[in-house]
């Protein structure tokens, strides 16, 4: 079968073009042209490329000293999984929580805790998205993303809020890590099976004119087939437990037997719906000073729906400023993975000159990464700090981080304000600390986003 060439565009620039034995002989040449590309090779074979690319210049003004710090737990770490979104929302509350019960810097809340009512709700909201497409043809884009990761363990802020309004916290004692909690893969593989099965026979059962209450009652079949194997994987989550503590001056505390939402309610009464998420979108089909949310994203149907307000880069940074000066840390997504030295922690533009190996600068610009692929939030953290010079402009910022102990000041990295305009998607923080404009945005009618739109990707 012959196959159709790529493009049929007419015009000589869009004309698809073989390579040919001049254009290597061209690459080739070039590459003899200069010894430093043979240097570079030599390097790179034998060196990872974070190695080889790190720039001295810019490792030795590494500072771990800020002009705003606040106090700060012990690390933690997400270990094998793609919870970075929980583990950094219990981090902004376990602060509230340490100072609230005077407990000592190792406390936690339960990550494994929420983890089991996140895949649970996942497991929900998938089903009711496939029952409500069950006209949409197979391979169409929409179904296509609904099946391609069901319950991954990625998520965002308004996702927390609503697992927390509905199931509370625990202290991490109560409901430890387990294996799969910290290894989420096998788990994650499994149940994803199970529920595309599930999807695969609500809509044959559907296209041969099964009632509803046939489709209702298979997938709440399928539910509680998840619900045994989270259950297996992580424990079941407490309904009720025993809470008592000594704190940090050897007090001791009993508070007796309650509920997961009445611990949260005595011990960190944090007003989650006094958050807002501010966005940096910079493409210029999506303006500024509007409401954003993203179709089909979300874990707990009936939760808070997601609801971005896009700001100019001041605003967000003048918020974050104005939380830590406050001295609340800040929840954030970014694209952590760019310019990144994880053994020293620090996100910096310059930390690797990889031009000076390839003699490649590309000069794409942030819209122009999200439009085409080359970025999108994918990590969040949280900041505890921030550096400002004398007229209160940022000059880096202190993150808290999840990935253990070993990268950066004890787990704690550090971010270039260069860094922060370029790679921050989203920061939450109270209303207080933003203007009435951007406050009167949210009674805004949000614009709807694809589910496929890099704003709409889970950290």
């Amino acid at each position: 079968m012959r196959v159709k060439p790529i493009g049929m565009a007419t015009t000589p620039a869009a004309r698809s073009v073989e390579l040919d034995a001049h254009m290597l002989a061209e690459c080739r040449t070039a590459f003899a042209s200069d010894p430093r590309n043979r240097q570079a090779m030599n390097a790179l074979c034998t060196t990872p490329l974070a190695k080889a690319a790190l720039n001295r210049s810019r490792v030795v003004l590494v500072d771990h000293s800020f002009s705003h710090h606040l106090k700060e737990g012990a690390s933690t770490s997400q270990n094998q999984s793609g919870r970075c979104w929980l583990f950094a929302a219990l981090n902004t509350l376990r602060a509230q929580a340490r100072s609230n019960m005077n407990v000592g810097d190792e406390f936690e809340l339960s990550q494994s805790y929420l983890t089991f009512w996140d895949k649970f709700e996942k497991a929900n909201f998938f089903l009711e998205s496939i029952l409500g497409t069950l006209e949409e043809p197979e391979g169409s884009r929409l179904l296509s993303w609904l099946l391609a990761s069901p319950i991954q363990d990625g998520g965002q802020w308004h996702m927390f809020v609503s697992l927390v309004k509905k199931y509370g916290v625990v202290p991490k004692t109560v409901m430890p890590e387990t294996d799969s909690s910290s290894a989420t893969g096998p788990m994650v593989f499994q149940v994803t099976h199970v529920l595309r099965d599930a999807a695969w026979r609500l809509r044959r059962m559907a296209s041969e004119g099964s009632s509803e209450d046939a489709l209702r009652a298979t997938k709440n079949a399928a539910m509680k087939d998840v619900y045994r194997m989270l259950a297996v994987h992580l424990g079941e989550p407490p309904t009720r437990f025993h809470w008592q503590w000594r704190d940090k001056d050897r007090a001791f505390v009993r508070d007796g037997e309650i509920t997961p939402q009445e611990f949260y309610e005595r011990h960190l009464h944090a007003d989650l719906d006094q958050k807002i998420c501010l966005i940096h979108d910079p493409r210029p089909q999506h303006p500024f000073n509007r409401l954003y949310t993203v179709q089909y994203l979300g874990n707990v149907v009936g939760g808070d729906p997601i609801a971005y307000v896009n700001v100019e880069m001041p605003v967000m940074k003048r918020a974050a400023i104005a939380q830590l000066v406050d001295g609340e840390p800040v929840w954030f997504g970014n694209d952590v993975g760019k310019h990144l030295d994880r053994d020293l922690g620090v996100m910096d533009l310059e930390i690797h000159d990889t031009a000076l190996l390839y003699g490649v600068t590309p000069t794409i610009d942030k819209a122009g990464r999200l439009s085409y692929g080359q970025s999108q939030m994918t990590h969040a953290m949280v900041f505890t700090g921030v550096d400002l010079d004398e007229a209160g402009r940022p000059l880096k910022w202190r993150v808290e981080n999840s990935w253990g102990d070993k990268c950066g000041d004890k787990g704690y990295l550090q971010m270039t304000d260069r860094w922060f305009d370029e790679y921050m998607y989203e920061v939450v923080v109270d209303q207080r600390h933003v203007s009435d404009e951007v406050r009167a945005v949210l009674e805004q009618e949000p614009i709807e986003l694809d589910p496929w739109d890099p704003m709409g990707s889970l950290a």
